[in-house]
């Protein structure tokens, strides 16, 4: 049965089909340093390189197919380009699971970055079917089911490891055909024929996904402080499996139920926190709480003196979910119902334009200070540099926010600044 796209179970719908999404994911994080160890013959600090290196590889195919997929929505329909998009995912795991050199397993990333749709046109087909005043929180709850994904996954990645570490990659491929399968049955399409726009190379290519963001000097200046936000954020899915198997010697399972926490904590901020939050102080102040709990996090992070004292940053750093539903909601209102597309497309490019770089960055920081030839021993030298930098992306927005305070009809970010 299919349902229409007004209906309020669509974006319940959609939830579940990204639940199930990062439930895949998850399932691999707790293996892949052991499976890189195996397949490279070295230590899980010069593994760590080898994984940025994968995300390297992705970052770089996702940065000019994203707009090409971004656009494709807006002339398409959000439904047929999510649903490629998943189908795909399922190969790319297949591919990766049988592996039997670190070659596959780069093969195995380019195709999934070449793909890699599924969270952008979500969140232009959330902005579809929403007020503009729900915005944010329907993007919180986009980031529960991501959060919600990521608890179960993990953790059944870190007890599926235990008996192989090729196995997760499979299970993960299942998931994604199963989701696949669904929400071909479920989806419902919200981009009606009349809203639709002709397809535009000069639009879909990184430049040109840009070039939206160069025309408006307010939005070039968020993007601007987004760029160094998402160099920070980075830090986890680059090098928090490294650091914690090389410092703490944790197992996949450790691993894995250490991530689920990670992913309950995300998902509850995101699901229940982020509403309430910006309705009480408003968008900008949700946005400079989230960064300055994430640089505690990552401050905290790099100095932990033992595994366990990691989790009271991790859920200090949940509250990083209330950044990006708010600002969509700033950016949203910058861009027509039918431009949402291209602006979806603009943060992804963005995103991989950051990630090409930021693994390299962040994983050779990670493996130089874990190595005997730092001139100071310090796996937590990345954290440590990541929480410099969500300070420095608050501070750009709050200078940003402070000029332009229409953008937050729901909060004053100059009398916060005055405050502050």
């Amino acid at each position: 049965m299919r349902v229409s796209a007004d209906s309020p179970h669509a974006v319940t719908f959609l939830m579940v089909t990204l639940f199930m999404d990062t439930l895949g994911f998850g399932l691999i994080i707790p293996v892949l340093p052991g499976l890189l160890s195996d397949l490279s013959g070295g230590t899980v600090a010069a593994a760590a390189a080898w994984g940025g290196g994968l995300m390297f590889v992705y970052a770089t195919v996702q940065f000019f197919f994203s707009p090409v997929i971004g656009n494709l929505s807006d002339r398409f329909g959000r439904r047929p380009v999510l649903l490629l998009s998943l189908a795909t995912l399922a190969v790319d795991y297949v591919i990766m699971g049988l592996a039997p050199t670190l070659f596959w397993l780069f093969m195995g990333r380019l195709l999934s970055g070449a793909s890699a749709a599924t969270f952008a046109t979500a969140n232009a087909y959330v902005a579809d079917v929403t007020p503009e005043a729900e915005r944010a929180r329907k993007y919180g709850l986009i980031g529960a089911a991501w959060g919600v994904g990521f608890v179960v996954g993990p953790a059944l990645g870190g007890i599926l490891g235990e008996l192989g570490p090729r196995l997760p990659f499979f299970v993960a491929a299942g998931l994604a055909a199963l989701n696949a399968c669904y929400g071909y049955f479920v989806l419902p399409e919200t981009l009606p024929e009349e809203r639709r726009r002709a397809f535009d190379l000069r639009r879909a290519n990184p430049v040109g996904a840009l070039r939206v963001v160069r025309s408006d000097t307010v939005v070039f200046a968020l993007f601007g402080g987004l760029a160094i936000y998402f160099v920070a954020h980075d830090v986890n899915p680059t090098t928090w499996t490294y650091y914690v198997v090389h410092r703490f010697a944790w197992s996949p399972l450790e691993v894995g139920l250490a991530l689920g926490v990670v992913g309950m904590s995300s998902a509850v901020v995101s699901g229940t926190l982020v509403g309430p939050v910006v309705a009480r102080i408003g968008e900008a102040r949700a946005i400079y709480l989230g960064l300055a709990c994430c640089a505690i996090c990552y401050f905290g992070h790099a100095f932990a003196p033992a595994g366990w004292a990691l989790f009271p940053f991790i859920a200090i750093g949940a509250f990083a979910g209330l950044v990006m539903p708010s600002l969509r909601g700033v950016l949203s209102r910058r861009f027509a119902a039918e431009a949402r597309g291209e602006m979806e497309g603009a943060i992804a490019s963005l995103i991989s334009l950051v990630a090409i770089a930021s693994p390299l960055i962040l994983t050779q920081t990670f493996h130089y200070f874990s190595s005997e030839a730092a001139p100071i021993y310090f796996p937590g030298a990345s954290f440590f540099l990541a929480g410099i930098l969500a300070l420095g992306a608050l501070t750009c927005f709050a200078r940003v926010l402070a000029h332009n305070p229409e953008l937050i009809p729901s909060g004053d970010a100059t009398t916060l600044l005055e405050e502050t």
